[in-house]
């Protein structure tokens, strides 16, 4: 799936950028509103590349929204409380309120990721994943939720030249970790997981959506026109 993605998709002009991305933010909050309104919850979940542009994306999606009705969860590895319940348990405490918003930077998608390659948990556990994943999240869509999930692609080459970027800028050299050159290094590994994630994980309630995000423009306005048309499918 992954090698079949157009990554030479942009905006037409930085000016077509602008006026498009405002309008989605325009539409964005009102549909905020008629989430509230209906008492309807959305969870957002985002994975990707490192250095793909999710921080971007995630910025430009909540600037016009309601502060007062979402919330950003970035996500890191458990503590060590947390190495001592079921994965998904920090993950529940963090299901919005029925009218409100929660939007994932990185999620429980990490069992099946970071945790598969570098070997945090035997194949037993994240293989038994998928099904646990996929119960999880039709339970939400049963009830009162929409479920948005968005991979953000970029080409290796692309990856490279925005961590020799950060790497280069003083402000943004804290992007940058040891960690993000080790998981580059198993590039491989990590398409295979995504591969298999995107296959296994991918319903008709709640379905992947491949963003290419070489052109950080074109990444940032689709992340909105995709929530957008979801929600307003599910509304419908």
């Amino acid at each position: 799936m992954l090698e079949n993605v157009d990554l030479t998709l942009k905006m037409e002009s930085k000016q077509s950028y602008k006026e498009t991305l405002k309008q989605t933010q325009i539409e964005l909050l009102q549909l905020q509103r008629e989430l509230f309104e209906r008492k309807m919850g959305c969870i957002i979940v985002m994975e990707g590349w490192d250095a793909a542009g999710k921080g971007g994306a995630i910025k430009r999606l909540t600037r016009g929204l309601d502060p007062r009705g979402y919330q950003v969860h970035p996500i890191a590895a458990p503590t060590t409380l947390e190495k001592n319940e079921h994965y998904l348990m920090r993950f529940w405490r963090k299901i919005p309120a029925y009218g409100s918003v929660a939007i994932f930077d990185r999620s429980w998608y990490g069992r099946v990721l970071v945790e598969r390659v570098e070997e945090l948990t035997d194949s037993e556990n994240w293989k038994r994943a998928y099904q646990e994943i996929n119960q999880m999240e039709e339970m939400l869509t049963n009830d009162r939720y929409i479920i948005i999930k968005l991979w953000y692609h970029i080409s290796k080459e692309e990856q490279l030249r925005r961590f020799k970027e950060r790497e280069g800028d003083p402000l943004k050299q804290w992007k940058l970790t040891d960690e993000d050159w080790r998981n580059r290094s198993k590039w491989m590994q990590y398409e295979e997981a995504v591969e298999d994630m995107i296959a296994k994980t991918s319903t008709t309630r709640s379905e992947w959506n491949i963003i290419p995000a070489e052109s950080k423009h074109y990444a940032r306005v689709t992340t909105n026109q995709i929530i957008i048309n979801t929600i307003r499918a599910k509304l419908s």
